[in-house]
């Protein structure tokens, strides 16, 4: 590894030594290409970021970097997947899915291409870099275009799994991952069905659904809860569209309320997601969506943002209680 240039400086080619789950990408893709497929990889001047440095350097001739041109890359990977190949793209969740919208929705979804959208540090984690990097309408966006398949893997290993279950897929995939720090929350890999929730409890009292980033911190607080005494059950909602109706049906026929939990406003995203299903059926649920309350986030760490917004495990928990104990 080389030596740093500073002691001040941001060291973006040894991210990958403190922070292994930016691997987790490149690794997914070395398997397919191991496995004989025409795998190629992008990115927009970012690859020490979403750890396709790996893949770069294990195999440049498949690699482009793009350099600041989010636009072009999308337009590119479907040329493409136009001609076999299976392209995988990743930047900043918010230039992504915001500023590169058009070209998703004309270049790759309209002509149903195969191309994989990867928009890593989506929701507030990158913090102190404020508005114009957080990306909290992304899932509503995505959603909303015909064609496109989301999902947000809760972890390293389910982003690996989710990149294995891509592979055959006919559709274009928007994959919504975070900034590699995310914890553990599969001790192992397990085979991902695209569009199939993944149940962890079943309860009578409350049902928490969550989606990518908060999937931990809400299966914390949902032990917890459990522990104290409360039924509640959990949901690992990693497919966002085409959601699992009969995951939420099964939960809604089990518990009277049903809490929804995402890094992303509450307009549009999982919370919208779970109520189309819910008022579409009629049924006599009370939903709670919680989440970033239409407002443009504030600007601190990541860290400190979770604690404010209550997404972290304690701030799940006390919304929680207060639905368990009739406090709306």
């Amino acid at each position: 590894m080389n030596k740093p240039l500073s002691d001040k400086s941001w060291q973006y080619r040894q991210l990958n030594a403190v922070t292994p789950g930016l691997d987790a990408l490149s690794d997914a893709l070395l398997e397919l290409v191991a496995a004989g497929e025409p795998v190629v990889a992008g990115t927009a001047d970012l690859q020490y970021s979403n750890g396709l440095s790996k893949f770069h350097r294990l195999h440049p001739e498949r690699f482009v970097q793009f350099g600041i041109s989010e636009q072009n890359m999308v337009s590119a990977a479907a040329g493409m997947a136009a001609v076999g190949m299976k392209p995988y793209v990743a930047t900043f969740a918010s230039f992504l899915a915001l500023l590169c919208c058009e070209q998703i929705r004309m270049d790759v979804a309209y002509s149903k291409l195969p191309v994989r959208l990867i928009g890593h540090h989506a929701g507030i984690s990158l913090g102190f870099y404020g508005t114009s990097h957080h990306a909290t309408e992304d899932l509503a966006i995505m959603r909303s275009i015909a064609n496109l398949t989301v999902i947000a893997p809760a972890d390293g290993n389910q982003l690996m799994e989710v990149i294995k279950a891509s592979n055959d897929y006919p559709h274009p995939i928007y994959i919504r991952t975070q900034r590699g720090r995310d914890p553990e929350v599969y001790a192992n890999r397990q085979p991902f069905t695209i569009g199939k929730a993944i149940s962890h409890f079943s309860g009578t009292d409350l049902t928490i659904i969550a989606t990518g980033s908060t999937v931990h911190p809400a299966l914390e607080a949902t032990r917890a809860l459990r522990r104290a005494g409360a039924s509640v059950g959990f949901i690992d909602m990693a497919t966002v569209k085409p959601i699992d109706r009969d995951a939420i049906l099964e939960a809604a026929a089990q518990s009277p309320q049903i809490l929804t939990v995402e890094e992303h406003n509450v307009l549009g995203g999982l919370g919208g997601a779970v109520a189309e299903v819910l008022s579409s059926e009629g049924l006599p649920v009370k939903l709670t969506r919680h989440g970033i309350y239409d407002e443009y986030s504030l600007i601190a760490p990541p860290t400190h943002l979770y604690v404010h917004y209550e997404l972290d495990a304690k701030g799940i928990e006390a919304r929680a209680v207060k639905l368990l104990e009739g406090v709306s």
